[in-house]
């Protein structure tokens, strides 16, 4: 990969965010659950979809802080609409395991 500079790095805005709601997202290419996630006053409730089934459930992810890059243009996921990007990392089977702080932090936070 190409270096970037550290002004590149501070366009892409990554927050923390808390799970309210999930879903299975039958409808999807690969299995995948929908999302809606709080970001605090200043950025609002976001939705997105992600292919997260091999580690979480619906019922797993509600209330669990997650980061995500929250301004990327929505993005049309079949019938649903992504809002946000939610950010994690493959295991070695290749299932997603999400990103989020390892203790709590104000929903809304900025990474730096």
């Amino acid at each position: 990969m190409a270096d970037i500079s550290f002004d590149d790095f501070l366009k892409v805005d990554i927050r923390v965010g808390q799970v309210l709601r999930a879903e299975p997202y039958p409808e999807a290419r690969k299995p995948a659950i929908k999302m809606w996630i709080d970001f605090g006053p200043e950025i609002g409730e976001k939705r997105t979809s992600a292919q997260v089934t091999a580690h979480y459930t619906p019922e797993t992810l509600v209330g669990r802080q997650v980061m995500a890059v929250v301004n990327f243009p929505p993005r049309q996921i079949g019938k649903f609409m992504s809002e946000v990007l939610v950010l994690g990392v493959s295991d070695a089977a290749g299932g997603i395991v999400l990103l989020s702080p390892d203790q709590p932090v104000p929903i809304g936070g900025r990474m730096h």
